[in-house]
C-alpha cells in the first residue's frame, strides 16, 4: 500500500469517512487539524472509520500538504504495513504536573514486543512525540524518553490557530489536553531525519549565568541583566530589542548546528523563552537566512541521500510559519514538498533530541 496523503477543507462534515475514501485502508493513520474541528469528535470518527488502524493526531496553528500550506484543514497520511510493520501508541495525561506515565507506558510496550526499550534497533524504529503545546513540559518529557531508549522520537508540540488557549492531543479515538501521543513505528524499510532552521551563528555568544527555569527566562546573560545583555549584543537600544527577536534568536551549537531557542518577551530586565534554557549554556547569537531555499536544500540533499522515499511528515514552528506569511512565501514553501507526499503543521515548538524553536523537523520514510 506505501503511503497515502489526504487532504479536508474547513467545515468537512464526516471527516473519518471521508479520509477513509482518500487514504484506503492503512495500518496507520496520522493527522492534523484545526481546532475549527471539534478535537474530540474528530478522534472519535477517525478511529471509528480506520477500525483496524493505530491513529494518532494533533491540533493545528496550521497545516501542510503536499505542495501547499493550508489553514483551517484537515490533513492526515496513512501507511502500509510494508512502510511500518508495527505500531504502538498511548496518551500520557497530566504532564504538567509528571512525566511519569512515560515509563509506565514504555513498560507496556516491553511487555508487548518482549524487548526492552533500550535495547530495540534505533535504524529500524522511530518515535513520534506530539505534546499539548502549551503544557511548558516538553524539556522534562524529552529528557525522560532520552533516559529510557536510544530511538530517536520526533515531533511538535500541539497548537490552536495562534488563540494560545488551548491545545488538543489525540489517538485510538481520545483526545486531551496537558498531555502526550508517544507512538512507536517499525520501519523496516528505515527513515532519515531532516533538520533545518534556516541560522547561522554569528561571533557573540551570551552565557545564561542566573535563570528562572520553571518560567523560562533569564534574568542575566554574561553577569548583566538578560535584556541590556541581548541587546548590547546586537547593538540595539533594549527598547528595541523584541523587535530583533525572530531575526536573531540564540543557539545552541552543537557539531556545528544551532539548536534555536527563540525568546518570547521582554519583561521588565528579563527575557522570556519558547524553551528552556540552562545556566551556563553557552548560546550563540544567530542571523537569520531564507526559509524557503534552506528547506529545498536540505530536503534535496536528504532526497539525494535517500532515493524513493515514500513519505515526509514536516514539523514546521510557527514562528517561520508567521515569517512565510509576512514575507509572502508560503506558497513557494509549500511547493518545496511537491515532490513527495508529505503532511505536517505548524507547532508551538518542535521535538527532537530535546526541545527547540524556529526550526523544521522532519521525518522522511523510506
Amino acid at each position: 500500500m506505501g503511503i497515502t496523503v489526504a487532504q479536508l477543507a474547513e467545515g468537512t462534515a464526516e471527516a473519518g469517512s471521508k479520509l477513509a475514501a482518500k487514504l484506503g485502508s492503512p495500518a496507520v493513520v496520522v493527522y492534523f487539524a484545526s481546532p475549527k474541528h471539534d478535537p474530540a469528535v474528530l478522534a472519535a470518527d477517525v478511529a471509528h472509520s480506520f477500525p483496524s488502524a493505530v491513529t494518532f493526531g494533533c491540533t493545528s496553528a496550521g497545516e501542510l500538504v503536499s505542495g501547499a500550506m493550508t489553514k483551517g484543514a484537515i490533513v492526515a497520511m496513512g501507511f502500509g504495513a510494508d512502510v511500518v510493520a508495527r505500531a504502538e501508541v498511548a496518551i500520557v495525561e497530566g504532564v504538567k504536573e509528571s512525566t511519569g506515565g512515560i515509563g509506565r507506558v514504555f513498560a507496556d510496550w516491553e511487555r508487548k514486543l518482549g524487548q526492552k526499550m533500550l535495547d530495540l534497533d534505533p535504524q529500524r524504529w522511530i518515535g513520534l512525540v506530539l505534546i499539548d503545546g502549551l503544557s511548558g513540559a516538553e524539556e522534562r518529557l524529552m529528557d525522560r524518553i532520552g533516559d529510557l531508549t536510544n530511538v530517536i522520537f520526533i515531533g511538535g508540540s500541539a497548537g490552536d490557530d495562534v488563540a494560545f488557549k488551548q491545545t488538543f492531543v489525540a489517538a485510538n479515538g481520545h483526545a486531551a489536553s496537558d498531555a502526550a501521543v508517544l507512538a512507536l513505528l517499525e520501519c523496516p524499510d528505515g527513515f532519515d531525519i531532516i533538520k533545518t532552521q534556516s541560522f547561522h551563528a554569528t561571533r557573540q555568544f551570551l552565557v545564561p549565568t542566573k535563570v528562572d527555569k520553571a518560567a523560562r527566562e533569564i534574568l542575566e546573560f554574561n553577569g548583566k541583566p538578560a535584556a541590556a545583555a541581548y541587546a548590547e549584543a546586537l547593538s540595539v537600544k533594549p527598547d528595541d530589542l523584541a523587535g530583533q527577536f525572530m531575526a536573531h534568536p540564540l543557539g545552541l551549537m552543537v557539531g556545528g548546528e544551532p539548536f534555536v531557542r527563540s525568546p518570547q518577551q521582554v519583561v521588565g530586565e528579563k527575557v522570556r523563552f519558547y524553551c528552556g534554557v540552562d545556566e551556563g549554556m553557552k548560546l550563540a547569537v544567530l542571523d537569520s537566512t531564507g526559509i524557503v531555499d534552506d528547506t529545498a536544500a536540505a530536503l534535496k540533499t536528504a532526497l539525494a541521500r535517500s532515493p524513493g522515499a515514500k513519505g515526509l511528515i514536516n514539523f514546521n514552528c510557527i514562528l517561520r510559519t508567521l515569517e512565510l506569511e509576512a514575507t509572502g512565501q508560503t506558497d513557494a514553501y509549500g511547493k518545496v514538498f511537491t515532490g513527495v507526499p508529505t503532511v505536517g503543521f505548524s507547532t508551538y515548538g518542535e521535538e527532537y533530541i530535546g526541545h527547540i524553536n524556529q526550526t523544521a523537523t522532519m521525518l522522511l520514510f523510506l
